[in-house]
């Protein structure tokens, strides 16, 4: 009797600590010469996997201690799977309004996220295409490592 207890015990915590983890999708594109151009538009794909379950959609930017501007303005164009196509512009905030960058930072660089769309749900399976474009008013913006794309299930 004592055996099977000690059994059903093991298998209960066993069974707990399992957990389903989630496939999180990193896509990034590397600035060769830390600076993109105004009119360089950058697109990722996003394999669809699962349908009628929630994402999270994320950017982020990585860049060094000497980026110059206090955002950074960005458009997407997202075309889901289905033929749906989302259109939107962000004003990024990279620093905070009473100084220091707003995202996480070590020595010389730093990485800063928005949310692109939380909770969305795909109604079929296949790529998602995310072309995203610079909208700073600049030919160039310099210090700035690269951009990418966060693909998380919210569920």
């Amino acid at each position: 009797m004592k055996r099977i207890g000690f059994v059903s015990i093991f298998l209960i915590l066993f069974l707990g600590s399992c957990t389903i983890k989630k496939k999180e999708v990193i896509v990034y594109h590397q600035f060769a010469n830390h600076s993109w151009y105004r009119y360089d538009k950058l697109l990722f794909n996003v394999s669809v996997e699962e349908i009628n379950k929630p994402y999270d959609i994320f950017l982020f930017a990585r860049h060094s201690t000497g980026y110059e501007f206090d955002n950074l303005d960005f458009g997407i164009i997202m075309n889901t799977p289905s033929g749906e196509e989302r259109i939107n512009q962000y004003n990024f905030l990279i620093k905070k309004k009473f100084g220091g960058f707003s995202g996480v930072c070590n020595q010389d660089s730093c990485e800063a996220t928005i949310a692109i769309k939380r909770g969305i749900i795909f109604s079929k399976k296949g790529v998602l295409k995310i072309e995203v474009e610079n909208l700073v008013p600049r030919l160039e913006v310099k210090e700035l490592y690269g951009v990418g794309i966060k693909f998380v299930p919210s569920y």
